[in-house]
């Protein structure tokens, strides 16, 4: 599938970076893609053309800060912002496929931007599909708090760098992400930090309000997020349609990880039952 890149201009004027990829035929769906940190759209461009290859239409942008996109390297000091950029691109792609169900895939703290998004706007989307969110990660709550209170007097000080050999066991997937120059080298600012852990207390207040099509998705061998997280959610979701999946022994990243065709399987026939569910509820009944 051929990638197609260009930009937009979201919130303040920032310059963002998006790519998509369009089945041959006519799509009968649209996929959004929200990375996460240590990350950008062009790194899940298996995932994107893999669900083109499907039928859908699949749209991925970096969020300010990162990858290809405008703004300070890796600095955000509210989600909104990342919620903004998100929203953006969701725009785009409702309006080059009027009509069409989109479902959304948020990876890891791109799942924090996505679920603050579906918190604010899931009335725009048909589906939320949660891989390795960032609701709970592996540091003491103590630490978090420190690191609250560090972003107000060294907001941009690095206190995060993530290891892709958590990423992955594939080691030549390992090879290209750790060689990727666009995330090479980087550290998050505690202001960014900060975000994503407000982020998260509001989400835990406020999960019982997320009542669209929900897939969450985690290994259990995560060494950057928990996956006890991922349960917390589909426990709290207010959502009557919610799936859990947790795959044993796999890491963070689930898309880029040995045996992610299953995984790929799994969200495909998530969004194909969810699909034909929504077009068979439009279909008049005989009496009409």
């Amino acid at each position: 599938m051929k990638m197609h890149e260009e930009d937009f201009t979201s919130t303040g004027g920032v310059r963002i970076h998006m790519r998509s990829w369009n089945p041959a035929g006519a799509p009968h769906g649209v996929l959004v893609i929200c990375h996460g940190v240590n990350s950008h759209g062009g790194q899940h461009a298996w995932t994107a053309e893999q669900f083109a290859a499907r039928g859908l239409a699949v749209f991925a942008l970096d969020l300010r800060g990162r990858g290809k996109s405008e703004g300070e390297r890796f600095y955000v000091e509210d989600i909104a912002d990342y919620v903004a950029d998100l929203r953006g691109l969701i725009a785009i792609a409702k309006k080059r496929h009027p009509g069409l169900p989109v479902f959304l895939l948020g990876h890891s703290a791109g799942g924090v931007v996505s679920c603050t998004y579906a918190l604010d706007y899931q009335d725009e989307i048909d589906g939320l599909i949660c891989e390795s969110f960032a609701f709970q990660v592996p540091a003491p709550g103590f630490v978090l708090t420190a690191i609250k209170g560090l972003s107000h007097v060294a907001p941009k000080l690095g206190v995060l760098t993530l290891k892709m050999k958590d990423f992955t066991r594939d080691p030549q997937i390992l090879a290209v992400l750790e060689a990727d120059p666009l995330t090479k080298g980087e550290s998050q600012p505690a202001a960014t930090v900060a975000a994503l852990v407000r982020a998260d207390e509001r989400l835990q207040a406020s999960f019982s309000q997320i009542t669209l099509p929900l897939l969450i998705l985690h290994g259990t061998a995560d060494r950057a997020t928990v996956c006890q997280g991922s349960e917390y959610f589909h426990e709290h979701a207010g959502s009557t349609d919610k799936t859990l999946r947790l795959y044993e022994g796999h890491y963070h990243d689930l898309l880029a990880d040995l045996g992610r065709e299953e995984v790929l399987s799994d969200i495909s026939q998530w969004i194909d039952a969810r699909m034909a569910r929504q077009a068979s509820s439009a279909e008049p009944s005989a009496a009409e």
